[in-house]
């Protein structure tokens, strides 16, 4: 099932489903008991909003060899884990904004986990059991702030610098996956999530034996290889065999 927020008209953003064209309405909660109402919206007339609010965006840094390597970084020997803070959320299609603190803002294609109930010390056997779904993000970074801090908050966490979507797949396999990012047409990434270092299962159990994960949290599980800069008026596309397209302009 594809989950999404979305809003018609003036109404509340509020979640759906997706069947072919069409969208219905969930009525409950997403994270318990919910109906799926019938689908007679037309898609391409809903306004399109990140598909939950997670109280927690748990990143995970140099998840891919070659990405850590083309940064001059070492592979790390466990996963590597930062935040986002909500605020930095943007919905798919709008706009990502370049802070005038940075003159090296770049894009990060990831596959987005999605947490669907409450866990503490999950293993990696039971991971899948507290997963919702999979969604598609851009981590965008301040790459010149990430070099002269030394840590990584602030140039992860401007405005904007988390842009996640435009759907959840509940079904969606990530065992080997093609996750690509074209900035203006021009082809940046491309791997395969069979790349990464830790996998889900992995990511979720260790993660989960440092907090507790909610519902609705957000995993960013990495990029790959080929990060570089955006500029004003670039149009960057992230997407994911299988799992669908995010897409969202760049302006100052």
């Amino acid at each position: 099932m594809k989950i999404i927020r979305y809003q018609t008209q003036n109404e509340p953003p509020h979640s759906g489903w997706i069947l072919d064209d069409l969208v219905g309405e969930i009525d409950g909660d997403l994270f318990g008991e919910y109906r799926r109402l019938k689908a007679e919206t037309p898609f391409d007339t809903v306004k399109l909003f990140a598909p939950v609010q997670p109280t927690k965006i748990i990143c995970v840094g140099r998840n891919y060899a070659e990405h850590a390597k083309e940064l001059g970084n070492d592979v790390p020997k466990v996963p590597l884990i930062f935040f986002k803070p909500p605020s930095a959320i943007i919905n798919p299609g709008d706009s990502i904004v370049l802070p005038p603190q940075s003159q090296q803002v770049e894009h990060e294609a990831e596959l987005v986990v999605v947490i669907g109930k409450r866990g503490r010390n999950i293993t990696t056997e039971q991971a899948r059991d507290y997963i919702l779904g999979y969604t598609i993000g851009n981590d965008v970074t301040a790459r010149d702030l990430q070099k002269s801090d030394g840590q990584w908050t602030r140039a992860k966490g401007f405005d904007t610098f988390c842009p996640f979507g435009p759907w959840i797949d509940t079904d969606f396999d990530v065992s080997d996956a093609l996750i690509t990012c074209r900035v203006s047409g021009q082809p940046r990434q491309m791997a395969s999530t069979r790349d990464m270092i830790f996998n889900v299962g992995t990511l979720v159990a260790y993660i989960s034996s440092v907090m507790t994960l909610e519902p609705g949290d957000i995993i960013f599980t990495g990029t790959p290889a080929g990060v570089g800069a955006l500029a004003a008026g670039d149009e960057v596309v992230v997407e994911i065999e299988g799992l669908g397209r995010l897409s969202n302009p760049v302006r100052k």
